[in-house]
C-alpha cells in the first residue's frame, strides 16, 4: 500500500493565484524530494493538449525519480475515457480515476453501466483499472449499482468518504458499502468549523488525524493490498495569501506523510 500525493496536494501551489505556478515536472521532484512513490495527475485538464514529447518528458522525469504515476479525470463517455486510456499508455500509469458525472452529461445508471460495458474491455486489455470516486453528486448506493453492475475485475471505487458527506452519507457506512471493490484511496481529513456570527458551517479540510476522518476505522475496514494506494489530497481554504497558503500546503502535506508513515 504505497503512499502517493496527488496535485491537489500542491492544489494552490499551481494555481493561477500562485507567482510561478508549479509545474508538473516541478511536482513530480517535490514528491520525490518528500520521499514518496506515486503521483496522481487529478484534475489537470492541461494534460489532454500535451504533445508526445511533453509526455514523454513527464514520463521520463517520473522514471528518474523513481515515481508511479496515475491520472485522475472527470466523465464516462467512451470518447474520453479511450483518451485518458492512451494517455496512461504514454505514461506508464495502470490507474485513471473517474466520476460518473460532468457539468453537462449526468448518465442514470443504467446508461453509466452501458457506457462502462463498451469501454471496460479496452481497459482490461491494457491492463488499466479504472476508479470511480465517492462523492455528493452520486450516492454510494447508485455507484455501487454501476460497479457492480459492470463488474470488471478493472472496475472498482476510489474512496473518498469526505465527499459524500455534503449528501449527508456518513463516512463509516461509505467505507462500509464499497470496501470490497476499493481500488485508490484519496485520503484527506476534514471537519466542519462555525460561519461568522455562528450562522451555519463550513466543510473544510485539516491536517490528517485533527477531524473527522476515522483513518484507523477505515483501513482496519478496506485492508486493501499492496497494489491500492493512498494518495494524499487537501482541502485547504485560502489563507489570504499566497505564501500563507503555500506554506500552509507544504506543512499539511508532510504532516500527513508523516501521519501514514506512523501506522503499523
Amino acid at each position: 500500500m504505497a503512499i502517493g500525493l496527488s496535485t491537489y496536494a500542491f492544489f494552490w501551489r499551481w494555481s493561477e493565484r500562485a507567482p510561478a505556478p508549479m509545474t508538473l515536472l516541478d511536482m513530480i521532484e517535490a514528491t520525490r524530494e518528500l520521499g514518496v512513490s506515486v503521483f496522481q495527475i487529478c484534475d489537470y485538464p492541461a494534460i489532454e493538449t500535451y504533445s508526445a514529447e511533453q509526455l514523454a518528458a513527464v514520463h521520463t522525469a517520473a522514471l528518474s525519480a523513481g515515481i508511479t504515476l496515475e491520472l485522475g479525470t472527470r466523465g464516462i463517455t467512451a470518447q474520453h475515457l479511450v483518451k485518458y486510456l492512451h494517455l496512461a499508455d504514454a505514461l506508464g500509469a495502470t490507474f485513471v480515476r473517474s466520476m460518473l458525472h460532468t457539468a453537462d452529461h449526468r448518465p442514470t445508471t443504467d446508461e453509466a453501466i452501458a457506457l462502462l460495458a463498451n469501454v471496460l474491455p479496452e481497459y482490461e486489455a491494457a491492463g488499466v483499472t479504472l476508479g470511480l470516486e465517492t462523492y455528493e453528486q452520486v450516492s454510494t448506493a447508485d455507484l455501487m449499482t454501476v460497479i457492480e453492475g459492470v463488474d470488471s475485475v478493472r472496475l472498482g471505487v476510489c474512496l473518498d468518504p469526505a465527499n459524500s458527506v455534503a449528501r449527508l452519507e456518513l463516512p463509516d457506512g461509505v467505507v462500509e458499502r464499497t470496501a470490497p471493490r476499493v481500488v485508490n484511496i484519496h485520503v484527506k481529513d476534514f471537519a466542519f468549523t462555525r460561519q461568522d456570527g455562528w450562522v451555519g458551517f463550513t466543510l473544510v479540510g485539516c491536517p490528517l488525524g485533527e477531524g473527522l476522518l476515522d483513518y484507523d476505522a477505515m483501513i482496519a475496514v478496506v485492508r486493501p493490498g499492496s497494489d491500492v494506494n493512498q494518495i494524499v489530497e487537501h482541502w485547504l481554504p485560502w489563507q489570504g495569501s499566497y505564501e500563507s497558503t503555500s506554506y500552509l500546503e507544504d506543512q499539511w502535506t508532510k504532516h500527513n506523510i508523516n501521519t501514514l508513515r506512523s501506522q503499523p
